[in-house]
């Protein structure tokens, strides 16, 4: 009976493991959102680009995949999870350790990774971030995968 109890137990948590696994994305799929984004703001400009952004069937919100924008300056112009951060400076943010990854952020040239912790949306845990950030003018476009 017990050897019974423990396999449905660990059965239950193998397909509990499986389904919260297909839930987070990699970060292969959060740089191709990223690009993604970068082309669809390239295309459209800020106006129509933003809103579809933070729109929760906007085609640019996946599992714990969203879209954030900065502009040269590190304020926050788009964000697809948090809109009250939109219009404040993103500058000196810093993660639960003490990073300052906003600075590596505005330090991108053309595109490139940046790891901080964050917020995840589905866990509702703060985890370790790695972000694909494209500048296109004066605008940054950041995506970032939830890593373990």
């Amino acid at each position: 009976m017990k050897r019974i109890l423990l396999l449905i137990i660990f059965a239950i948590g193998v397909s509990w493991s499986a389904a919260f696994a297909a839930e987070r994305a990699t970060p292969d799929e959060a740089k191709a959102l990223a690009e993604k984004a970068a082309e669809y703001l390239k295309s459209n400009g800020p106006e129509k680009s933003f809103p579809v952004f933070e729109a929760k069937d906007g085609g640019f919100q996946e599992r714990d995949l969203y879209v954030t924008v900065q502009d040269s300056k590190g304020n926050m112009v788009s964000h697809g999870t948090m809109p009250a951060m939109i219009g404040k400076s993103m500058l000196d943010l810093k993660d639960v350790d003490g990073k300052p990854f906003n600075r590596e952020i505005q330090a991108i040239k053309d595109t490139g990774w940046v790891e901080f912790k964050w917020l995840n949306p589905v866990t509702k845990m703060v985890e370790p971030k790695k972000m694909y950030e494209i500048r296109v003018g004066d605008y940054i476009v950041g995506v970032g995968a939830y890593i373990k």
